[in-house]
């Protein structure tokens, strides 16, 4: 078994990471989620271009997760206040840090790299002091959710994400770290 090493991505990674995030991507939509919708959010979204200006963002930091070399998953968190009031008035720790993206390749699920990019976030979280962790996951993705719980997140509440044109809706998920 290749050991999974958990870093901190940077500008060299954009490619791969975008590469990383159209092959998963779909999986976390809802099943009533069009390809449309979803190929326009990958091109806006999880584009090489898109994966630049995350990587040159001081708010944000991607930690990729990588086995053998290659790039197997990566983690997004954002280190600002939400910007949605009402997901803002859910987050009941403060600071806490979000979780915008995490995503494993389907062939790595169940093989550790999740908990090895959550560990890693949460770890990333307390060094900046954050008292919490929160993220939004959408609310037909029932193995994510399953993952979150069994990691110490509780649903607060939900929000809204656009995908293309359409609106799906998500749990918050909330952690004290």
């Amino acid at each position: 078994m290749v050991a999974v090493d958990v870093s901190r991505a940077g500008l060299w990674d954009a490619e791969a990471l975008s590469d990383v995030a159209a092959a998963t991507f779909p999986l976390a939509c809802p099943p009533d989620a069009s390809p449309e919708d979803i190929e326009v959010f990958i091109d806006e979204v999880l584009s090489f271009e898109a994966f630049g200006d995350y990587l040159s963002d001081p708010a944000r930091t991607v930690l990729k997760a990588t086995k053998g070399g290659k790039i197997v998953g990566y983690a997004m968190v954002l280190d600002s206040p939400p910007e949605d009031p009402g997901v803002a008035r859910l987050i009941s720790i403060a600071p806490a840090l979000e979780i915008s993206k995490m995503y494993v390749l389907p062939g790595e699920h169940g093989t550790g790299v999740s908990t090895a990019l959550m560990d890693a976030a949460i770890d990333y979280a307390k060094s900046l002091g954050h008292a919490g962790v929160w993220l939004g996951v959408n609310q037909h993705n029932q193995r994510a959710q399953r993952f979150y719980t069994k990691n110490g997140f509780d649903t607060v509440g939900t929000k809204t994400f656009r995908v293309g044109s359409q609106l799906h809706h998500d749990f918050v998920m909330l952690r004290r770290i």
